[in-house]
């Protein structure tokens, strides 16, 4: 299993935006509003060429679900197969991933925390144990925490100081239980990225 461990504030500040939503991400980006290393208050002077926009944002989502290189490309590819506009398609196969799902309850509070909830096997699906983070949910599916996983410190906590509402694509059915009540339109998800560079990036 492959995931990026390095340090995550290099990553926000060389992107300009809080991509894990930790607090130590936000501290960087205040004291260091600019990329980082030996140039990187003078980095974006000037004009930016259209490439770097079309990367950054590919990084962003990437990063943002913790993808690796070749997993996002196979879900571009996935997506611009499907029927509809490839942009709103991959943005909603991400959104739908199991650990995606678990962060949009409010049970973790962050995605890799969420993330290892799954790998942990503490959530179900439809009265099974899943254990695979990029599972992807279909409508009409049940998503649980295990009797265990309930009591848990750090959870509790995320439940009571999170209090993260749920998007409307997901209908809370219980203090640890969601349903999905359908598949998430491109205004539910609100994460800041602009995906038709993403897929301007891919089709060259």
């Amino acid at each position: 299993m492959s995931r990026y461990t390095g340090p995550k504030a290099r990553v926000s500040r060389r992107l300009g935006t809080n991509i894990w939503g930790t607090k130590g991400e936000t501290i960087a980006l205040d004291r260091r509003p600019y990329p980082p290393g030996e140039h990187g208050r003078s980095r974006r002077r000037g004009n930016v060429s259209e490439y770097l926009l079309q990367l950054q944002e590919k990084q962003k989502a990437r990063h943002t679900y913790g993808l690796t290189e070749r997993q996002f490309r196979n879900i571009f590819a996935e997506a611009s197969r499907r029927q509809g506009v490839t942009g709103d398609n991959m943005l909603r196969f991400l959104e739908l991933r199991l650990d995606n799902v678990i962060y949009r309850a409010g049970w973790g509070a962050t995605r890799p925390q969420s993330r290892q909830f799954v790998n942990h096997g503490h959530v179900n699906v439809n009265g099974r144990r899943v254990t695979i983070p990029s599972y992807r949910v279909r409508k009409g599916d049940v998503i649980e925490l295990r009797e265990k996983a309930r009591s848990f410190t750090v959870v509790q906590w995320n439940s009571d100081v999170l209090d993260r509402t749920p998007p409307a694509w997901l209908d809370q059915s219980g203090e640890f239980q969601i349903t999905v009540r359908e598949l998430p339109l491109r205004e539910q998800i609100d994460i800041p990225v602009r995906e038709q560079l993403i897929v301007e990036l891919y089709s060259k």
